[in-house]
C-alpha cells in the first residue's frame, strides 16, 4: 500500500499521464468530442477549468 505520501504522488503521476493524453487528442477533437474530453478533464483533475481554457475545450 505505501506510505500517504506515496500514494499521492502515484495519484499525480496517474492524472499527468491521463491529461497527456487528453492533450494530444484535444488538438484534433470535433466540437462534440471536445465535450467530452471536458468533462474527463473535470473529473480527473482540480485545475481542470484552466486547462480546459487553454486546450479551447470550452
Amino acid at each position: 500500500m505505501g506510505s500517504e505520501r506515496e500514494r499521492e504522488l502515484r495519484r499525480r503521476r496517474k492524472r499527468r499521464k491521463v491529461v497527456t493524453k487528453i492533450k494530444a487528442r484535444a488538438g484534433k477533437a470535433s466540437a462534440s468530442e471536445k465535450e467530452v474530453l471536458a468533462r474527463k478533464l473535470r473529473c480527473v483533475t482540480p485545475g481542470a477549468e484552466e486547462l480546459i481554457k487553454r486546450l479551447k475545450l470550452a
